[in-house]
């Protein structure tokens, strides 16, 4: 299933893959009886003198049905892109962009028409790059491709749509899928992504390998696992064997999707692992909390001869975290420097500053924090204050606040921590007088949400959602979820309700979570005993983690839920992360 798209097998065995779609006026003259339909050689030769002039004798060839002809386009063609007329270069590309068989006299006119525009102080817009690109495409020019990325990142069109989707085709038509990947997670167009590979399917295409990676790359992004385990299923079909790339990915989606045992079968089942395929794999072990697994991961990858890098390193100094494997971690943080001699950099410092202050050594941290040999960093600091958060340390999370300003490095997050320590510790004038900071600096808090997956859409909820067509569905279930709980001693914890107000509020505050909505439209949309899988952009609170345990309880479904940090499956009232986050 793709994008609510059942993936059938008629539409994965297609025997060629179309190069674009056919305007109509092209389909009519197709066709056409042979003896109707006019030879592309028969065209007169075209006398234009001014861009206008270009653009009617264009509309008689759209209108005609020859527009998609080299030889009747290629004077236009020429006209346009080595003339010099202001907006010639566009309809150049127009003109190209239309022809079903380009040649490479058409390439080298468009590529010579961009190098003319550039001597004469013309600068490109967001709509020259894509067609270079993907002239450099056709001719396999990945050197003058990655030449053209430079200039596209100097002048700042990296994040322009058009461009992006050009590179991530390029790269995947110059046989870099790597690369592709690389351009597709800097776009991070995840939900467009499917979207659109969805659409493709239905009309007909057949995926390469690269679109293949990108799609299973959204998917582990947005945690849609339904989506992931069906285009699986296709390369299963189509595909006699997978590549160490496409299983790489595979680890990593099903990981990042809440299927641990399914990223460790394809990982297991692999014959060519390289160092991304351990990395990917210690990554999801990493979410799921796994980090004794995570540790086994690492030996087994050594004793392969895999050198670990310095990324591997981070990965399992996190799981070291993670896990709350204090000791564990001190060993890998020496065997890194003493053993594979991989000097330690601000990453690694602020894994280990992370893994001593959720252990509860927040005195040690600040010390190592002060050690650090490139200085502090505000990812060791904020570990610092994520940890003061944990354990209640209200002084020093005021510290690393003013550590974070000091560096310029504080966000909205940073504020929103320190303020509702205070609110729970009741200081009501210092909590707003922080948020009132953070506002004042122009910093912006994301939105929070959490999206469920169901029949291969995500579903997205904000707090007290009012906007799903199932609203009053899933407001009834909410009602009768709580109600059952009720007679499980449940409570609602408002504790970290960070507001100046009554019980009651807090109450419907702390009913309606964002992640409870979600749930609760999982719970009534899929089968009975199928898994809820939620993604949040928050941070699992107390009365959430408490709230989905006796949910997985009572209902006897896995509930999966990850949050912005990690990754937590319950299952019959306990949570993976044996309430360690």
């Amino acid at each position: 299933m793709v994008g609510g798209l059942v993936l059938s097998q008629a539409q994965t065995h297609q025997v060629a893959t179309p190069r674009t779609a056919a305007p109509a006026p092209a389909q009519a003259l197709e066709k056409r009886p042979r003896d109707q339909a006019q030879p592309c050689g028969t065209a007169a030769a075209v006398s234009v003198r001014s861009l206008d002039e270009v653009r009617k004798a264009h509309a008689r060839h759209i209108k005609l049905g020859l527009d998609r002809c080299p030889r009747h386009a290629r004077p236009l063609l020429a006209a346009c892109a080595l003339s010099g007329w202001p907006g010639g270069m566009e309809l150049a590309a127009s003109i190209f962009e239309s022809l079903v068989e380009p040649e490479a006299f058409d390439y080298n006119t468009l590529m010579r028409g961009h190098v003319d525009m550039l001597e004469a102080g013309v600068g490109p817009d967001s709509y020259t790059f894509p067609f270079v690109l993907k002239s450099c495409a056709q001719l396999a020019a990945l050197q003058e491709g990655r030449q053209l990325q430079a200039h596209i990142v100097k002048l700042g069109f990296q994040y322009d749509k058009h461009v992006q989707n050009s590179l991530i085709s390029f790269y995947g038509k110059c046989s870099e899928p790597a690369m592709a990947r690389v351009a597709f997670d800097r776009a991070g167009l995840w939900r467009e992504c499917l979207e659109l590979f969805g659409a493709m399917v239905l009309d007909g295409w057949r995926p390469d390998e690269s679109s293949m990676v990108s799609v299973l790359s959204a998917c582990a992004h947005l945690g849609s696992f339904d989506v992931g385990r069906s285009v699986h299923c296709a390369l299963l079909r189509n595909t006699a064997r997978l590549n160490t790339i496409m299983q790489t990915s595979l680890v990593d989606m099903y990981a990042k999707c809440g299927s641990i045992e399914k990223a460790t079968a394809v990982f297991d089942a692999m014959d060519g692992k390289n160092a991304w395929t351990y990395s990917a794999m210690l990554s999801g072990l990493v979410l799921h909390g796994d980090g004794r697994k995570a540790l086994q991961v690492f030996d087994a990858m050594v004793r392969e001869g895999h050198a670990p890098d310095a990324a591997a390193y981070v990965g399992v100094l996190n799981a070291c975290s993670r896990d709350g494997l204090l000791e564990d971690g001190l060993r890998c943080f020496d065997r890194m420097r003493l053993e594979h001699k991989v000097a330690p950099n601000a990453q690694h410092y602020g894994c280990m500053v992370d893994l001593m202050a959720r252990a509860g050594r927040l005195d040690d941290a600040r010390e190592l924090i002060g050690s650090m040999p490139t200085g502090p960093t505000d990812t060791a600091w904020r570990s610092l204050l994520n940890a003061c958060r944990i354990h209640g340390d209200l002084d020093l999370a005021e510290r690393a606040l003013e550590e974070l300003r000091r560096l310029g490095a504080a966000n909205a997050g940073d504020y929103v921590i320190v303020a509702d320590m205070h609110a729970r510790a009741k200081n009501w004038d210092a909590a707003a007088a922080f948020r009132t900071e953070a506002v004042d600096w122009g910093l912006a808090q994301s939105p929070g949400f959490s999206a469920v997956e169901v029949r291969g859409v995500l579903h997205r909820f904000v707090s007290q959602d009012m906007s799903h067509p199932r609203t009053r569905d899933i407001y009834e279930m909410l009602h009768q979820m709580e109600w059952q709980l009720r007679f499980d001693g449940y409570k609602p914890d408002t504790s970290e309700v960070a507001l100046d107000v009554g019980e009651e509020e807090k109450r419907r505050v702390v009913a309606a979570h964002s992640q409870k909505l979600a749930m609760a439209f999982g719970l009534l949309s899929t089968p009975e005993g199928a898994p809820v899988r939620v993604v949040t952009n928050l941070r699992m609170s107390k009365e959430c983690h408490a709230y989905s345990a006796l949910i997985s309880e009572i209902f006897r479904r896995e509930i999966v839920v990850r949050d912005r940090n990690r990754l937590h499956r319950f299952r019959r009232g306990a949570c993976t992360c044996r309430d360690y986050w």
